[in-house]
């Protein structure tokens, strides 16, 4: 793992975060976000992260979902 992502997943760990929010903006320039918790964060930091793109506007429709 990359030195940057040791020192989030340390920085997490030594202040106690219980939930780390990602930003995105949809294709529309809307902000958009979700919260994860720390161990998904390791997760998403190593392998990326996906999400049921059908409720965000503009990004899929239900039978093309996951992202």
């Amino acid at each position: 793992m990359e030195r940057q992502q040791e020192y989030v997943l340390r920085t997490v760990q030594e202040r106690g975060i219980r939930f780390v929010r990602l930003w995105f903006t949809d294709v529309q320039g809307f902000l958009k976000s979700f919260a994860i918790t720390p161990a998904e964060l390791e997760i998403a930091l190593e392998e990326g992260i996906s999400f049921d793109g059908s409720s965000i506007d503009g990004f899929s429709r239900t039978h093309e979902a996951d992202m």
